[in-house]
């Protein structure tokens, strides 16, 4: 079923297949059980990306830039380096180029949110970030989710999602993933903390885009010092990602905001665990409150360690993609961008030579 067999407010069928073998049947189980335990959800907020999608594939759209950032704004800015870096690099003639460079243009004046390059759609995407809470808290890493055979805890290792991602509204999914697709499908924001425009926004695009895609799962860090959990990084593809952003934070970061230790002391081993073993600092009884418990992070495989009062949590971050009959949904009227469009690299002309003036 393509485009054009849909309409506003119509639901597009849900193929649901059986788990393909053993290792996803154990993880069906796994989130059956985690769906029982949830007693509501919560929601962050939206994040926005970037999705293409290429003549004739029709309804499938494919990752750009991971849907990961923060305002509608920093996806076209993504757009806008992805476009430029193509016509540097990839644009096999004159005719190519200028047409990329058309399109960087644009971006670099004006908030688009769907460009048609060379015969390519690039659409600005909105996804909805939530977490599942039960009796104890937001959700934790499930058993069943991929870690690393050797762990990797160095500060340069890097992380990547949604890379090559195709999004098929028209694929099968396990019973679990429909029930969740189904189940979030009327998901909108109610209460008067949110402003009367974002409401607003909210139930119409139910309607606009009433099916529901889930896209991978990521994970996060929260923390709680008093009532309510607070996000304390970004999203990361895997839990082990997310250990290793908080072991930097509680063993570096995290002393330098505090004043445990200088600001401007050198060098990245400048941190909880070096300064607490050499026992002379003042400070070297607190530092080594972050250590121990960043230390947790790598011989327990905890995902969850408590410092001087701060409950520091590993989530399990969902994120849902509203569908329409024109595929997914962009940027809304209500969505607030932190920044303006504006250049963001040098002027390249259509010979590919770049220009510093």
């Amino acid at each position: 079923m393509g485009h054009e067999h849909m309409s506003r407010g119509r639901m597009r069928p849900i193929a649901v297949r059986h788990p393909e073998d053993p290792v996803e049947a154990v993880m069906e189980a796994d989130a059956l059980d985690a769906a029982l335990g949830t007693a509501t959800i919560l929601v962050r907020g939206p994040l926005f990306g970037v999705v293409a999608q290429d003549a004739g594939q029709a309804p499938q759209w494919r990752v750009v830039t991971a849907v990961e950032a923060g305002c509608p704004q920093q996806a076209r800015d993504s757009l806008n380096s992805f476009l430029w870096y193509r016509a540097k690099d990839e644009a096999q003639d004159r005719e190519e180029r200028r047409a990329l460079l058309a399109a960087v243009a644009r971006l670099e004046t004006e908030c688009v949110d769907n460009l048609t390059v060379l015969g390519t759609r690039y659409r600005i995407v909105r996804a909805e970030e939530y977490a599942g809470m039960g009796p104890g808290g937001i959700e934790q890493p499930r058993p069943t989710d991929p870690e690393p055979a050797v762990p990797d805890w160095s500060r340069s290792a890097k992380e990547t999602f949604d890379d090559g991602l195709v999004l098929d509204p028209e694929a099968p999914v396990t019973p679990t993933q429909a029930a969740e697709r189904l189940a979030l499908r009327s998901l909108a924001y109610i209460g008067d903390r949110f402003p009367e425009s974002v409401r607003t926004d909210s139930h119409r695009a139910v309607e606009t885009h009433p099916d529901v895609m889930l896209l991978p799962t990521t994970f996060r860090t929260v923390e709680k010092s008093g009532p309510g959990w607070q996000t304390g990084g970004g999203l990361h593809a895997s839990a082990h990602g997310a250990r290793r952003s908080l072991d930097f934070a509680l063993t570096w970061l995290q002393p330098r905001l505090r004043g445990l230790i200088p600001m401007d002391a050198d060098g990245r081993d400048v941190d909880a665990r070096t300064v607490a073993a050499e026992g002379t600092d003042p400070a070297a009884g607190e530092l080594a409150e972050y250590a121990q418990a960043a230390d947790r992070l790598r011989s327990e495989h905890a995902n969850q360690v408590e410092v001087r009062g701060t409950v520091h949590r590993i989530c399990r971050v969902r994120r849902l993609l509203r569908w329409g009959p024109d595929g997914p949904e962009g940027p809304r009227p209500s969505d607030t961008n932190s920044q303006t469009p504006c250049q963001m690299h040098p002027r390249l002309d259509e010979d590919g030579k770049i220009h510093y003036d």
